[in-house]
């Protein structure tokens, strides 16, 4: 009988992305299903994935608010005591977020084995409290930023997760950017205003120089406004909200201007798109800018950080990449060169054989 794995997963694509990406490579080995918020659950495919809706309370740290607060965490992890009892479930994964505590402190109760996901360089701050707790800590790098230097035994370190479906379009040939530019703008799960009001004058700079060809996710706020902007200055655009498989868009695209999610870092690097990164400067603990830096050090992409950021410095970064030919292939070449051991059998091999040890 197959080990029935339960893989929890809430709040923004950057923790149902990864949750997707488990469930394809275990789905053949394991019983596997998933555990989403509301919000989370819009971020998947439910023809695709079988998942539950199991709310939890949102954690916060405030002082005030401290006694609510721990009382709707301690009904969370009664209730999902009783979930993860009644599903008979024998493997708890978690990719983060304040979702992951109260069921993976009932998990331990129950004596069910816990493993935790941490995809950025920075370690999450529910990953960080409850790593005490896990069998292993699956992740990218055994050099995590903050994590407690007594349980650095249990990272367990792998490739990229991916899901399954980007591995169809790995052999595509892009153009380079001096015939057209096929400049894709991704701001995350979560979309970024900051992209749809703050690049139009970097665009429109690029355009009277180079050939262009915008695909723009967008928050659906401005979808009117940014409509209205690339028509007015004939600029070829797709303009498309956050997508299950956006796969197409970045395979279409040599050239990206980007958050620094894991997620959508990983997905541009494994199909060779280099970009220019533009870390969430809010983003918990600067998370977003250490992914970033993780990326530059190997040559792979370009950082320009927000609160430094102006719409010239934009401009004469673009047109600096589209112009000198020498280092974007570098880039693209380092890109190659960073995912070339990533193939789905070997990622998938190892992540079984962790799972099923004792």
């Amino acid at each position: 009988m197959k080990k029935k794995i339960l893989i929890s997963a809430g709040g923004s694509g950057g923790h149902v992305i990864p949750a997707m990406a488990f469930y394809d490579h275990l789905k053949e080995n394991f019983d596997v299903f998933l555990v989403l918020d509301k919000r989370g659950s819009s971020f998947i495919n439910e023809k695709k994935y079988e998942y539950k809706i199991f709310q939890s309370p949102r954690l916060t740290l405030n002082f005030l608010k401290l006694p609510i607060t721990l009382i709707n965490l301690i009904i969370s992890v009664i209730r999902s005591f009783f979930f993860l009892r009644k599903n008979k479930v024998d493997i708890l994964l978690g990719t983060g977020g304040y979702m992951s505590v109260p069921i993976c402190l009932a998990a331990k109760i129950l004596n069910i084995k816990i493993y935790l996901f941490e995809p950025n360089m920075v370690i999450g701050r529910a990953n960080k409290f409850l790593v005490k707790f896990c069998t292993k800590l699956f992740c990218y790098s055994d050099k995590i930023i903050n994590f407690p230097k007594e349980y650095k035994g249990k990272i367990f370190v792998i490739n990229h997760v991916l899901r399954k479906e980007i591995y169809n379009f790995n052999n595509f040939d892009k153009e380079e950017t001096n015939n057209c530019t096929n400049l894709l703008i991704v701001g995350g799960s979560q979309g970024a205003r900051f992209f749809d009001q703050n690049l139009k004058n970097s665009i429109i700079n690029i355009s009277k120089k180079y050939r262009l060809k915008i695909y723009h996710q967008i928050s659906s706020s401005d979808f009117v406004d940014l409509e209205f902007f690339y028509k007015e200055h004939g600029i070829e655009n797709v303009l498309f909200n956050f997508e299950d498989n956006i796969f197409n868009y970045i395979n279409e695209s040599n050239l990206a201007i980007t958050r620094a999610g894991a997620s959508t870092l990983s997905e541009l690097a494994f199909l060779k798109v280099p970009f220019v990164a533009i870390p969430y400067k809010f983003a918990t603990d600067n998370h977003q800018l250490e992914n970033a830096l993780d990326y530059e050090k190997y040559g792979c992409c370009w950082i320009l950080k927000e609160e430094e950021f102006s719409q010239n410095k934009l401009t004469t970064l673009l047109l600096n990449i589209i112009q000198n030919k020498e280092d974007y292939l570098r880039k693209k070449k380092s890109l190659e060169n960073f995912y070339y051991q990533n193939n789905w059998n070997d990622i998938n091999e190892k992540l079984i054989t962790c799972l099923n040890e004792n």
